[in-house]
């Protein structure tokens, strides 16, 4: 794994940053409180998602409510580039789950669940939480915990490491299945079946004999009850053929009942319609006589138009117009009258006139005796005649006023008797009509009468073919099959559970024999398990004190190598040498073992990196099958001076360090950073921490 790029957003003092990273010897070098230990904090975060201690309060930057951390790495030739966040809620502080992506060559493989992305992580690079904080990121002060930590806490902290703490937990969780195994086995020895074995064999013997003797039994009552059942079915086959024509029977009789109750109704419809045919007849005859009666009525008045000589070959419509007729005349008649009474009272007044004086009452001019006579008697002869004529004319008026009034009454009757004439045809018709259709019923009621008493006396017929001695006899025959087969059938059903339960006695006893003989093949099995197990035991004991002392040989040789090229030629050489406990100690030149207690601060120093180093690539080598790639190193000058040359021996044995892919150094030392590939430096202007590239 090597990191190329880390990009910090709102990560303690950095607001906005980009630190790029090569391969070999990276150095951020920066004073006190610039933000160099936080790029390492900030990549722990990024890898892992978990807090140093119990909140994110020491990574989030104060007053930002949210922060956010990118790393993008190489493994194995693909670039990988994975994003974390954090979020500020009131006054605590957790993870973003949406900002957290992983992606492989720009590809997401996986986001926002933490278990998800650790998986792929370590499967990518091999590396979890614990592994990366104890071989990979050397943090500030923590560089000499395991040469100061207590043996027996050193040994069961690299047994765990180095998976040899397996072996241990494998010889504990054995003594137990061991201890479980032999309970198993004296559970076993005190069972009562295994202990009885054989009787268990004799009752089974028995009951199978018995179980023979009783399927034979059966076979027999199993023949019996056959016969028997034949015997039911045709008993209950006739019974029920007899029982459907029973029902038969009583359908007909219900048919019976109905086809008798339906003739009566009939017989009384047909009186109720007789009946009703008279009434029909009665008013018929009456209304045949009102007719005859009402046509008389209206031949008198025709008569009556005749005598007052109206035409009645006519339409009665015609009739009208006869009578005003009479009316115009009558007019005519008057008007007449009228002018012969004007003339005649003019006339009247002239003779007054031409009597009193001699003049033309019309020209006044003077009249000679002999005119005026002539005159007045003109006058006087046509006035007589006048008033004959208006005598004549009296007459006349009077005696068509006579004829009118007898033609109009005669006329306003007829038109009553017609009116009256016209009703009786349309009353006559409908009764005559309800009378026939009366008939026409009256007939078809005759009919169904007819057919209900046929089929009535049909199914009384077939009532009387029916015989219910027969059906007794069936139901008592049927009854004794019944009772026959009920016995063979409570005989059978006693015997077949007598077999069941002897057969789930055999199934139970060879159950219990056959349990008996797996326990006994178990506690067989058990003993030579337990025998295995004592050997297993044995050899997990004697193989973990083995494999650490390989562990150890292998590991001195790794810290030896690294503190060689560490010190260099320019002091004393330091021969290393580990005990059983992954204790180190100094060997120094007059042969005298000196503990790391007894070390100068330096020397503590540059053997504390060494063993660590030494304890990566083995730990690498041991879990992943590969060596250390990378190393995170937070302040390793610690009481190293710059006087006796011993922090530039260390940046320029690290520098020298090609084993490892990526180391990436923090430091304030510009001699140490001085020996490195690629320096970033780092300063903090108004509480901004501001990143520049040296080389």
């Amino acid at each position: 794994m090597k990191i190329e790029i880390v990009q910090l957003e709102n990560i303690r003092s950095h607001v906005k940053s980009t630190v790029p990273f090569t391969r070999g010897f990276n150095c951020l070098v920066g004073g006190l409180g610039c933000g160099k230990s936080s790029v390492l904090y900030a990549v722990d975060f990024a890898l892992f998602g978990e807090s140093i201690g119990r909140s994110f309060e020491y990574l989030l930057r104060e007053g930002a409510d949210s922060g956010r951390v990118t790393v993008q790495f190489m493994q194995n030739g693909s670039t990988y580039k994975l994003t974390r966040g954090l979020k500020r809620k009131g006054k605590s502080i957790s993870q973003n789950f949406e900002e957290l992506k992983l992606y492989e060559d720009e590809t997401l493989v996986a986001s926002m669940k933490t278990d998800a992305i650790a998986e792929q992580f370590k499967a990518i690079t091999g590396l979890d939480k614990d592994l990366y904080r104890e071989i990979v990121w050397f943090r500030q002060e923590h560089l000499k915990e395991l040469l100061d930590a207590q043996p027996r806490d050193r040994q069961r902290r690299l047994d765990e490491l180095f998976g040899l703490s397996d072996y241990e937990t494998a010889w504990s969780n054995i003594a137990q299945y061991q201890r479980d195994y032999e309970t198993e086995k004296r559970v076993y020895e005190k069972d009562p079946d295994v202990n009885g074995l054989e009787k268990l064999s004799n009752e089974y013997n028995r009951a199978s004999e018995e179980y023979a003797l009783l399927e034979m039994d059966l076979d027999n009552s199993t023949q019996k009850l056959s016969v028997a059942k034949k015997a039911l079915d045709e008993a209950d086959s006739k019974l029920k053929k007899l029982e459907e024509k029973r029902q038969v029977i009583e359908e007909l009789k219900r048919k019976e009942a109905k086809l008798h109750a339906d003739a009566v109704n009939m017989t009384n419809t047909l009186a109720s319609l007789t009946q009703r045919m008279e009434g029909k007849k009665t008013i018929v005859d009456n209304l045949h006589q009102r007719q005859s009666s009402i046509d008389a009525q209206a031949k008198v008045c025709l008569g009556k138009l005749e005598q007052a000589g109206l035409p009645i070959n006519q339409p009665v419509e015609s009739l009208h117009s006869s009578l005003a007729a009479f009316d115009d005349k009558i007019s005519s008649l008057r008007a007449d009258q009228e002018a012969t009474s004007r003339n005649l009272q003019t006339d009247k007044k002239r003779v007054v006139s031409l009597s009193q004086e001699s003049k033309c009452p019309l020209c006044v001019q003077p009249l000679d005796g002999e005119y005026k006579s002539n005159l007045l008697s003109r006058i006087q002869q046509e006035n007589s005649e006048r008033e004959k004529a208006i005598s004549q004319l009296r007459i006349e008026i009077d005696s068509l006023q006579k004829a009118r009034t007898l033609a109009s009454e005669a006329y306003s009757n007829l038109q009553t008797c017609l009116t009256r004439v016209e009703e009786l045809k349309n009353r006559l018709s409908e009764e005559e009509n309800n009378l026939n259709n009366l008939s026409n019923e009256f007939e078809d009621k005759q009919k169904l009468e007819a057919g209900l008493r046929l089929q009535l006396e049909l199914v009384q017929f077939e009532i009387g073919k029916f015989d219910l001695s027969e059906l007794d006899a069936a139901r008592a025959q049927r009854e004794q099959a019944f009772q026959q087969y009920y016995m063979l059938e409570s005989d059978l059903r006693t015997k077949e559970n007598r077999k069941k339960d002897l057969f789930r006695r055999l199934d139970e006893t060879k159950e219990r024999i056959n349990l008996a003989q797996e326990k006994l093949e178990r506690m067989e099995k058990i003993r030579r398990t337990v025998e295995l197990l004592s050997a297993i035991r044995d050899a997990y004991r004697s193989i973990q004190p083995k494999l650490r002392s390989e562990f150890v040989k292998v590991l001195r040789n790794f810290v030896q190598q690294v503190l060689d090229s560490l010190v260099g030629g320019e002091t004393p050489m330091l021969n290393v040498l580990i005990d059983e406990t992954y204790t180190p100690y100094v060997k120094s030149e007059t042969g005298v073992d000196r503990e790391v207690s007894n070390l100068s601060g330096g020397e503590r120093t540059l053997l504390a990196f060494a063993y660590r180093l030494g304890l990566g690539q083995l730990i690498m080598q041991s879990r992943t099958g590969h060596g250390l790639s990378m190393l995170m190193l937070d302040e390793p000058t610690e009481n190293l001076g710059s006087e006796d040359g011993s922090i530039e021996r260390l940046a320029e044995a690290i520098s020298r360090f090609k084993a490892i892919e990526q180391i990436i150094a923090v430091t304030h030392s510009e001699a140490f950073a001085g020996k490195a590939d690629h320096v970033v430096t780092l300063e903090k202007d108004a509480g901004v921490s501001k990143i520049s590239i040296e080389r």
